[in-house]
């Protein structure tokens, strides 16, 4: 009889990290809704609701999926054996014990809420860089780069209860999506077309490639130091071009027939609208926080739902199809994303029934991924390898 640890939960990083991170996604998002529809007020102890609420689905949700997914990829990518068991339970631990001192008000000094608050990513980044470098690994040595600013974005975030360092952070987020999101997304469509028949191949693109990730790294650099001018309208529009050409050779038109693809596509679709929207802000047409949700909503929305789905089926011994309650979730965080984006701006005076609707609805999208994929991701592999 397997102990508690044994269970094939604790046996790869996506199984508890998914599970917990969809589980706070629907709580976080249905109080943001209530907030919004006058019901409930979000825990208001050290931030503000606006603000607790960007930290929490950053730091939060968004961090037990790059966690998942990242714990999951090293095993993968080292050939060494993942973290599991005590190890990852211990990691689980870290994060609650960062959404518990950001949700409940322990009459804590601000130090120990701080630290508290903080300790998960490092611990992570050491839980990788340990077999990173082991293997010397040296092409995914840039997550331990990120890793290390998101930390000290929390970290200034806490500090100074400014909204910059949080824009730091999301950028941050959006460089992973990037730079994963050019290797996995033209790889799981040519081998998805070529077993339908379809001959496709994948175009290589390192130089653009490279411009992607500096691209985002100057918008980054923006926020910081360019707010609201040209300088950002200039490259957060580069951005969006080097993005959108990217894709032209992703085969997105040829991936309608497969949700699967298609969310990952449409993901990354939003991180090009995205950003050109957010170069609409150095113009003065629109305001950042207006149009972030673009790059929140739509485009790590989309990305981590489609990946979470799908790497909870191929790592768990499944075909990788979506069931028409999986495509209705992706059909869902589309129609959030736009309500969240575009309601508020065409229909400024309905604003909290916008809101009210899109944090509903995407908490609808990941309770759905609770009830299909919770009990793939607590069972034994049904082809009987380890978990």
């Amino acid at each position: 009889m397997p102990t508690f640890f044994e269970q094939p939960f604790w046996g790869r990083g996506f199984r508890p990290f998914f599970f917990l991170g969809a589980l706070y996604s629907v709580v976080s998002l249905a109080i943001w809704g209530g907030f919004y529809a006058g019901h409930i007020t979000p825990p208001g102890f050290l931030l503000d609701p606006v603000s607790w609420h960007a930290h929490e689905m950053l730091y939060g949700y968004t961090m037990a999926i790059v966690a998942g997914f990242l714990l999951t990829a090293v095993a993968n990518w080292t050939g060494g054996a993942p973290a599991r068991q005590m190890h990852l339970a211990g990691l689980c631990l870290l994060w609650l014990l960062g959404r518990f001192v950001m949700n409940v008000d322990l009459d804590l000094p601000f130090w120990a809420i701080t630290l508290a608050e903080t300790a998960f990513i490092p611990v992570l980044a050491l839980s990788l860089a340990i077999p990173l470098i082991k293997s010397w690994n040296k092409r995914n040595f840039i997550f331990l780069t990120l890793l290390g600013v998101l930390f000290a974005c929390d970290l200034a975030f806490l500090i100074t209860a400014e909204k910059t360092p949080l824009y730091i952070a999301l950028m941050v987020v959006l460089t992973m999506i990037s730079l994963v999101g050019g290797r996995i997304i033209p790889a799981f469509t040519v081998a998805a077309l070529r077993r339908t028949g379809i001959q496709a191949f994948q175009t290589p693109q390192e130089k653009m490639d490279i411009a992607a990730l500096v691209s985002l790294a100057a918008v980054a650099l923006c926020l910081i130091f360019a707010k609201d001018t040209l300088f950002l309208a200039l490259c957060a529009g580069l951005s969006a071009l080097i993005h959108g050409l990217r894709m032209r050779h992703y085969h997105t038109t040829k991936t309608l027939s497969d949700p699967m693809l298609w969310i990952l596509h449409m993901g990354y679709l939003w991180l090009v609208i995205g950003l050109f929207m957010l170069s609409l802000t150095g113009f003065g047409i629109l305001a950042i926080p207006s149009v972030i949700h673009a790059l929140t909503a739509g485009c790590i929305g989309s990305m981590t739902l489609g990946m979470i789905c799908r790497v909870t089926l191929g790592h768990t011994g499944r075909n990788l199809i979506a069931s028409k309650m999986t495509t209705v979730s992706f059909l869902m965080i589309q129609i959030a994303a736009l309500m969240r984006v575009f309601g508020p701006l065409f229909m400024p005076d309905k604003m909290a029934e916008w809101i009210t609707g899109a944090a509903f609805l995407w908490a609808a999208c990941f309770a759905i991924y609770l009830l299909i994929y919770t009990p793939m991701l607590i069972a034994p592999r049904p082809d009987g390898r380890e978990a």
